[in-house]
């Protein structure tokens, strides 16, 4: 400190002018700090600097908040929060009497013995502390302030006899309520203003009491900290209070600090008290009214000089004692009880390895109890913050959870008030340094969570304690030409501060906790205020992006999560028509801007979504009776159940097939479609647009993306399912385009002799054998379950000399047919050594071989054989036909549609009618055809047949006739290049 800088101590009563004369001492200097004992009160100083010098030059510190521009030179503080040694010119600690606090008064006397200014120090409080700083401070110079005007004693009165602007003081939350119950009931209303209030919401109750609202104050002792208000009496309801230890009587001056509030500038008050408190004694009214008050004799102190080379080091250097007589060692504070609390516990005590962790825990302990829990929870809550900065920081999914979960605006005052002191904590943690990863993001989160609180509670103690909302706004209406509304985050309208509703979209929610005259008047308020947010609505709603809005799948459209209007139906199913939720008082042309935005969405979301229709519908080389097919594809928005359009499939050629094919068009087995349109998207949406021109009140919604199967429930129509993409089997629904895969593996199949499903039958439709059977079931197939001996894996090798096919064991050539299947999916396909053949001659000397053990038991697998079971024709649920159907098809032993060509098919047209797409029952085979494979067959010329397993001369000994091989390739197959699913077949054969 420099040699000529000057230490004052402005001391005096209340309503002096002491802060207004140090903050413009501070102005006057270069730099300038200056630590006041609330939270509540800095916050008022920073915005008095701020309107004076601006908001880049001040900075406000609190443990709870933390603004600190780049260009800062004035800092507003908390004492607790004052920086140390940034070298400030003028430097000032505002009622310096706390020094004889128990809680906090260590603090003030810390910043008395060692806050100093470059140029000047000020110390503003109360005449008991002149002989404390005269022994303790050198050099001092002392200013003294007189009181502006006359403060008396007017004697006891009841709070129905209270003077108005009156303040009446309680010391605890429960007295305050009580009192203020009591008031609104005799006098239609007050305002709360307690410490635990966030300075939201203290300023507005102040300003519900200033601007003359109510006529009446019921505070704790927060008010007599510094709290600049129009009061003319204060009354005391109690003349003791907990002080966190133990019930005492208020001192003469803790008095008379209070009792000042009355009377402001040069307005005259009066002090006493009310309801079961007991008059004051002469000797403490002499003193007040006189403001002469005992000195104080003791001033708490704890040593400032901490060592952190053990916690051990660290507790005896906080509870080491002084040999001045001026201070006295502070009782134990919350900060120190924690402290030893938390190094006892093992968890803890582990990760003390150095002074470094030593301070980190000293830091953690230093977080204030703003929630008022007991110590053991408190203590919990400090070792879990601990635990994640010896980890590095706390985790920002955690600290998120935690936030949201007080994020609430829900419930009643008391509600409100823990979350408020929950979420003290959590911005006191944001504000340290290198705690969290996003210290700006943070601080933001918990100040923006904590105003929302702070709204609320404003409006909940504003709704308990005040009858006069009504009257408020009748007054502002008559005193001002236009009323200012304000819609937070939320939706929730306030017209000059009052709440009065929620604005959902563009319709106005009125609060409902009104009589019907009270609702009359808010009406009139809130739609005056809100036409000009009605019009800046409307714009911005017109100009935000597509991104912004949705449709549900009951028809409304979205704004964010707000909605704004419904779909109703239009001429045609994709044309639909939007009608807009905007309230009549918005006026008719904000509700024709928003019924065109809404109509542009919907409008590009269907031509987006439904592109490939559209541009079907639009093709005018489709003729005849393409066209009209491209039309019934339009009316079924994509989709065409096959059997409702069978007749109309055979009747087109190919050239009108290859037409419709180019837009995308696929004539499934069952179902006519275009693949594009059952994506999850356009499935959605189309499912609206139907039940909307079918005039559903409930519209069918569309099942999860992704699933191949879902269930298929009896009171849900067929329609519904083909609308969704799906196809109901049994008690299982398949997707379509998986059902047509499936179909393409049944049709090589014989369902006549029965057959079993093979490894990927099962794969495309992600079900188990069980499973499976059912569905075959619900197509039209008869499944016949069995068992038969396991096959081990050993027994699938090559045998060195295969036993003949006759030989074999009936049980061994049946235990190798899934082996079969699953050998044509995996393996490539080819004449040297096919595959029909091979699995069974390798497979029956195993089976047939003497076991290990005589006494090891069999292990069985279960199987299923399924076979055709014919229906009549017409129905539902045709077994995929065969390659020798007679009928003109796409392509013999192909797929309907689009699929691959079967090995043999090269000879046949590609299109050759539309018979083949017609689900029929599989032909019988024909008995003049010996077994062969998919080639040339012996004896008869011409083109290759699809032979499958038919009989020759005796189905019965079909095992014992020798099979017939072609020594050359296989001929080229025509593959169709819109199907993915032909060209990987063909590759398969090929390789």
């Amino acid at each position: 400190m420099r040699a000529t800088a000057r230490v004052t101590a402005v001391l005096g009563p209340t309503n002096t002018g002491k802060t207004h004369y140090a903050i413009e001492r501070m102005l006057g200097h270069r730099t300038g700090v200056i630590g006041f004992p609330l939270r509540l009160l800095a916050r008022e100083v920073y915005d008095k600097i701020v309107a004076l010098r601006g908001p880049s030059v001040v900075a406000l510190v609190t443990g709870e908040e933390r603004i600190v521009p780049d260009r800062t030179q004035y800092w507003v503080c908390t004492v607790e929060a004052m920086p140390q040694e940034i070298g400030a010119d003028f430097v000032a600690v505002d009622e310096i009497q706390l020094c004889g606090d128990p809680e906090r008064g260590h603090v003030f006397t810390d910043r008395l013995l060692r806050a100093r200014g470059l140029v000047e120090t000020m110390f503003l409080g109360s005449d008991v502390m002149r002989p404390a700083i005269a022994s303790l401070v050198p050099h001092v110079t002392f200013l003294r302030r007189e009181r502006f005007s006359t403060l008396s004693w007017s004697g006891s009165k009841k709070i129905s006899r209270m003077p108005p602007r009156s303040a009446i003081v309680g010391f605890s939350v429960d007295n305050v309520y009580a009192i203020a119950e009591l008031i609104r009931r005799q006098k239609g209303g007050c305002a709360v203003v307690m410490g635990a209030l966030s300075p939201r919401t203290r300023n507005a109750q102040v300003a519900l009491y200033q601007n003359g609202d109510v006529d009446y104050l019921v505070a704790t002792d927060a008010i007599g900290m510094g709290l600049n208000l129009d009061i003319d009496h204060v009354a005391f309801s109690a003349t003791s209070k907990f002080d966190g230890r133990r019930m005492r009587p208020l001192f003469p001056h803790e008095l008379g600090q209070i009792a000042g509030r009355a009377g402001r500038h040069m307005d005259n008050g009066t002090f006493g008290v009310t309801g079961e408190a007991r008059p004051l004694d002469d000797g403490v009214v002499d003193a007040i009214e006189n403001h002469r008050f005992a000195p104080i004799q003791k001033l708490q102190w704890r040593n400032e000089a901490l060592e952190f080379g053990s916690v051990e080091r660290l507790v005896a250097s906080l509870e080491a004692p002084t040999a001045n007589e001026w201070l006295t060692r502070s009782r134990e504070a919350d900060d120190l009880q924690a402290l030893k609390v938390l190094s006892e516990q093992p968890e803890v005590k582990d990760r003390l390895t150095g002074p470094q962790s030593v301070k980190l825990l000293w830091d953690v302990c230093r977080i204030p109890d703003f929630r008022g829990k007991s110590g053991v929870e408190h203590t919990t809550l400090l070792s879990r913050i601990f635990d994640f900065l010896q980890s590095g920081m706390v985790p920002n999914d955690w600290l998120a959870r935690t936030i949201a979960r007080i994020d609430r605006v829900d419930g009643d005052i008391d509600a409100l008030s823990k979350r408020l002191a929950y979420i003290r904590t959590w911005t006191y943690v944001a504000q340290r340094r290198g705690w969290v990863e996003d210290e700006s993001h943070w601080r933001d989160e918990t100040r923006a969570v904590e105003d929302r609180l702070s709204d609320a509670l404003h409006a909940q103690l504003t709704q308990r304690f005040v009858d006069r909302r009504t009257s408020v706004l009748m007054r502002r209406l008559k005193q001002k030409e236009s009323l200012v509304a304000e819609v937070n985050d939320k939706g929730e309208v306030t017209v000059e501060g009052e709440f009065v509703g929620r604005l959902e979209g563009f319709r106005f929610r009125q609060d409902a906790s009104n009589s019907p005259d009270e609702a009359r008047t808010l009406r009139q308020a809130a739609v005056q205020a809100l036409r000009p947010e009605f019009h800046l609505r409307a714009d911005r709603f017109y100009n935000s992006p597509d991104t912004e809005m949705d449709f549900t799948e009951q028809g409304g459209l979205m704004w964010g999560s707000q909605a704004v209007g419904k779909l109703i139906a239009g001429a045609e199913p994709l044309r639909p028509q939007v009608e807009a939720f905007v309230d009549e008082d918005a006026g008719p042309d904000v509700a024709e801007k928003v019924r065109r935005r809404l109509q542009h969405f919907i409008d590009r979301k269907v031509a987006a979504q439904f592109e490939p229709l559209l541009a079907m519908s639009r093709d005018e080389t489709l003729t005849g009776l393409a066209r009209g097919f491209a039309f019934r594809l339009v009316e079924g928005l994509g989709l065409l159940p096959r059997d409702l359009v069978n007749e109309d499939v055979k009747a087109l050629d190919q050239d009108a097939r290859s037409a419709l094919r180019k837009h995308g068009v696929r004539f499934g087995q069952f179902t006519i479609f275009l693949p594009l349109l059952l994506k999850p998207a356009p499935t959605r949406l189309r499912l609206v647009l139907w039940s909307l021109a079918n005039g559903l009140q409930e519209f069918p919604e569309s099942p999860p993306p992704g699933l191949v199967t879902i269930p298929n429930i009896p009171d849900v129509p067929k329609q519904h399912y083909t609308l969704a993409g799906y196809h109901p089997a049994g008690a299982r629904a398949i997707r379509i385009d998986m059902l047509e895969r499936l179909a393409d593996l049944l049709r090589a199949k014989d369902s006549r002799a029965g057959f079993e499903a093979t490894p990927e039958m099962l794969s495309i439709t992600g079900m188990t054998l069980e499973q499976f059977s059912g569905l075959m079931a619900g197509l039209g197939y008869k499944a016949e379950p069995g068992e038969r001996p396991k096959v081990k894996p050993e027994a699938a090798a090559p045998a060195a000399a295969p036993a003949p096919a006759a030989e074999a064991a009936p049980e061994a050539v049946e235990a190798t047919a899934s082996a079969v299947d699953s050998a044509s999916v995996e393996a490539p396909v080819t004449e040297e050594a096919p595959i029909e053949e091979a699995p069974i001659e390798s497979a029956a000397e195993p089976v047939a071989a003497e076991p290990e053990s005589p006494a090891a038991p069999v292990e069985m697998e279960s199987f299923y054989t399924f076979t055709w079971a014919p229906r009549p024709r017409g129905g539902e649920g045709r077994g995929p036909r065969r390659g020798n159907d007679r009928a003109p098809r796409e392509g013999q032993g192909a797929p309907r549609g689009d699929r691959s060509p079967r090995h043999g098919d090269a000879a046949k047209p590609a299109e050759a009618g539309a018979g083949a797409d017609a689900p029929r029952p599989p032909r019988e085979p024909r008995p003049d055809r010996g077994e062969g494979f998919k080639g040339k067959p012996k004896g008869k010329g011409g083109k290759p047949q699809d032979r499958g397993d038919r009989g020759g001369k005796d189905r019965n000994d079909r095992g014992n006739q020798p099979k017939v091989f072609e020594s050359r390739p296989a001929r080229s197959e025509k593959i169709d290049p819109d199907n993915p699913f032909a060209v990987l077949a063909a590759l398969r054969d090929r390789s």
